[in-house]
């Protein structure tokens, strides 16, 4: 909440009493009657004093009207509407003021000071004995609506047990706490089961909404309390609007009596007692056992840092103000700015701040202003979806509105009745503070030009462009009142591209919408917004490789250039076994074979991967690829961590077959195999070798199950070697897995779309794993682990001699 204190412009405060002094004339009614020759002060005036620890070069002095405005004057102003008390004459008040000021000030000066400036600052009644008509300020970011709730007096009375809480001791337990309550809820205990509990609960969730508010109320207490105990006398108290949220404030003007560390004690009194309120709150968990109270303590941390804010005129504005010796950080802004230019450093308005405080205020302005504009500018871009967004919500708060009264539900009402007024409040307070600007922005330009016609017609021209722009900006299209959905990111570009499109937007890009053309299934429901279906976009990228090879070490032949809209596999690393097979020619087919037998020795860990990959973008064609891979652990390994991957893609593919298999091995040896082992394992190898130079003639429905049967020959080597099971296996039975995987898919001719999954062609493809253990005594005669990996995806069979779609089957061992 925001506390109305530290900033003359914009204070509230009831009149003052003031009695005649003896001698004085005196009208009718008792009050000092004015004449040309002796001045009298306007009712409820209230001279504050000189402000202590200042950042101007010369400290102003501030007086408060009965309105509550408080005005900075000079000292030399400030003197004179002092010893203007109603019975001395304008000689006598150049003679009081002079003396004071240790210069001389004759009558002429007097009555320019008032005539200039004392009668239009409405601090004198008029000649006729009149109150001055006055206007009070009104920022555009001052708070609106006040309603004053307590008095002065009331004020004063209600505060005054509380400055005892301001006693050193005490400040250093509550701080402590304070910290401890503050690092167990977030950092131990977290919020989970707190926000289970509230949002469970309506009820609990009232509570919090009260105990907040309440605390809010409460924060006030504490600049009041803080004044207070500075020896300041607090003023009224109450509630408004500030900028799009309703507020508390409190009136301190009077803490300007105080010095630096008086004024800033009150500018942190309401943070302070935002401390006492959460560890009051862990209090009362601790007895309850309620763990939505735990919110409460979040809410105070959140108010803290909000009031933290310098930008605004929060606690944060106020400290800085106060620490500065700055009164109104705000009425600097153009001072600075215009002091930043070259010719314009030597301005007296410029020099009227110390360096150090002109360094800090310059500071402040620097990034406050960009801030406040940006800000504004995106309130600006971003209303229509805010409105659009904030509808959506409405509606459907009222609907559960409506169910929560049918059920009986007060609370479950309340808090729908209340969650709509936190959706409609900043919805109009946002268009508040538009108007406001526009309105002040107007009237400001027409007043500035009077008489100057053709910067008149400059200023309306420019208010007419900003016009039409926002027209433009927030004319109703498909998109511009479309509410936020929950997959937008709501970056700062997106925003921006909202309403200013650029080529590179309408096009699709990973986390941002775009626009793209999509093949739909005749006759299937199309998604919507409100009932989205899973896709897979595929992005064209430019940075691919032009080289792959089969095995690590092993360098094959370039592939075709890369044309397919992902990324091309990663090439193998060592040990790894990769095959891949690229057509992009039409009527071809393209075999890439890989097989690899892999030794690791003792202790090695096992992490090879065995891949295959076949990709086609071409015509009548065809792209196969076959990985075999044969592991073989000698020993104790301590990470076995192998992978068999495949994947078949086409794209832009007519009449098109891609074929992927890949099949792995793994088996642990207690040892090294025979002399004997080794011959029958190379005699095998090399009859697999062979089968794979051959693989172009092997119809693709029987080379998964060839490999099947060579690696039960391996297998069976292995079993049948003493060197390998120490005699102890003759025998394996693997126990296998397999996971379908959807079989193959259509492409339009001409689509450049992912091909969809269906139900038409080929068969499932598996993907599992076999293990097969020595089935005698302990485990000694080693572990068998298998890994076959299909994938077809065909558009239509080709027509090539020795070529057939593929019809792998589930294997196991």
């Amino acid at each position: 909440m925001s506390t109305v204190h530290g900033g003359p412009s914009r204070l509230d405060g009831p009149p003052a009493s003031s009695a005649p002094a003896a001698g004085q004339l005196t009208d009718e009614s008792g009050t000092p009657a004015a004449s040309p020759d002796v001045p009298v002060r306007a009712d409820g005036i209230e001279l504050i004093g000189e402000t202590k620890g200042s950042g101007y070069r010369e400290p102003p002095s501030l007086v408060r009207r009965a309105d509550g405005q408080a005005i900075q004057l000079t000292r030399l102003l400030y003197l004179v509407l002092e010893a203007i008390d109603g019975h001395r004459s304008v000689d006598e008040v150049a003679d009081h003021a002079g003396s004071r000021f240790g210069k001389l000030v004759s009558p002429d000066n007097v009555r320019t000071l008032i005539s200039s400036q004392l009668l239009p600052l409405g601090l004198l009644r008029l000649a006729d004995g009149s109150q001055p008509e006055v206007k009070k300020a009104d920022p555009l970011l001052g708070m609106r609506f006040r309603y004053t709730v307590t008095d002065p007096d009331r004020t004063r009375k209600l505060t005054a047990p509380f400055a005892v809480l301001f006693n050193p001791l005490v400040i250093v337990a509550v701080c402590a706490a304070f910290i401890a309550a503050c690092w167990w809820v977030l950092m131990v205990k977290g919020l989970g089961s707190a926000t289970h509990d509230a949002f469970a609960n309506p009820g609990l969730v009232l509570l919090v909404l009260a105990v907040t508010v309440l605390s809010a109320g409460f924060h006030e207490f504490g600049h009041a309390a803080a004044a207070r105990r500075g020896g300041a006398t607090p003023g009224a108290m109450g509630a408004g609007l500030y900028l799009i949220w309703p507020a508390f404030f409190t009136d301190v003007t009077d803490s300007y009596r105080l010095g630096r560390g008086g004024r800033i004690r009150t500018d942190l009194g309401g943070l302070y007692f935002n401390a006492i309120v959460a560890v009051a709150t862990m209090g009362a968990w601790w007895a309850t056992g309620f763990d939505a109270l735990l919110l409460v303590v979040v809410t105070q941390i959140l108010q803290m840092v909000r009031q933290l804010l310098p930008l605004v005129r929060f606690d944060g504005y106020h400290i800085l103000a106060d620490a500065t010796g700055v009164p109104d950080l705000f009425q600097r802004i153009k001072p600075t700015l215009l002091g930043l230019l070259p010719w314009r450093r030597t301005d007296p308005e410029a020099q009227v701040l110390k360096p150090w405080a002109r360094a800090v205020v310059t500071i402040w302005v620097l990034v406050t202003v960009p801030l406040l504009l940006f800000s504004l500018a995106m309130m600006v871009i971003s209303l229509p979806r805010l409105l659009g967004t904030a509808w959506a919500s409405v509606l459907k708060q009222q609907s559960q509105l409506t169910e929560s009264l049918t059920a009986g539900d007060i609370a479950g009402a309340a808090v729908r009745a209340l969650a709509i007024a936190a959706v409609a409040l900043p919805v109009v307070g946002i268009f508040y503070v538009l108007l406001r600007l526009v309105r002040q922005l107007t009237t400001g330009l027409w007043q500035k030009t009077r008489g100057k016609a053709v910067q008149r017609g400059a200023a309306m021209a420019v208010v007419a462009a900003v016009a039409a722009g926002l027209a433009w900006a927030w004319w109703p299209g498909t998109d511009t009142y479309r509410p936020v959905q929950p997959y937008e990111r709501g970056t700062l570009a997106d925003v921006t591209t909202a309403v200013f499109p650029t080529a590179s937007s309408t096009k699709l890009s990973e986390g941002r919408a775009g626009k793209t053309v999509a093949l739909w299934p005749a006759g299937a429901a199309k998604p919507t917004r409100e009932q989205p279906q899973l896709s897979m976009v595929m992005v064209p990228r430019a940075d691919t490789a032009a080289t792959r090879s089969t095995n690590a070490g092993s360098e094959a032949a370039a592939p075709p250039s890369w044309v397919f809209p992902f990324d091309q596999p990663a090439a193998p690393e060592e040990g790894d076994n990769q095959a891949l097979a690229v057509n992009t020619q039409d009527g071809s087919v393209v075999y890439d074979v890989a097989f690899a037998l892999v030794w690791a020795e003792d202790g090695e860990p096992v992490d090879t991967t065995n891949e295959a990959y076949a990709f086609a973008s071409c015509t009548d064609c065809a792209a196969v690829a076959v990985g075999f891979q044969v592991v073989l652990m000698v020993g104790q390994a301590d990470v076995v961590v192998p992978e068999n991957l495949s994947a078949a893609a086409n794209y832009n593919c007519v009449r098109c077959l891609t074929y992927a298999l890949a099949s792995q091995l793994v088996l642990t040896l207690d040892g090294p195999l025979s002399d004997d082992g080794m011959a029958r394992l190379n005699a095998l190898w090399a009859e697999i070798a062979e089968f794979g130079r051959n693989l172009q003639n092997v119809p693709l429905s029987e080379i998964q199950g060839r490999l099947d049967a060579f690696k039960e020959q391996v297998m069976e080597i292995v079993r049948n070697d003493p060197s390998a099971t120490k005699g102890t296996a003759t025998s394996a039975t693997p126990s296998s897995t397999a996971t379908p995987v959807p079989g193959p898919s259509e492409s339009a001719p001409g689509s450049s779309q992912a091909p969809v999954p269906s139900a038409t062609g080929g068969a499932p493809a598996p993907s599992g794993t076999t293990t097969a253990p020595v089935p005698a005594g302990p485990v000694t005669g080693g572990a068998v682990t298998e890994s076959p990996a299909t994938t077809a995806e065909p558009t239509a069979a080709p027509t090539e001699p020795g070529l057939a779609t593929p019809t792998p089957t589930s294997t196991g061992g």
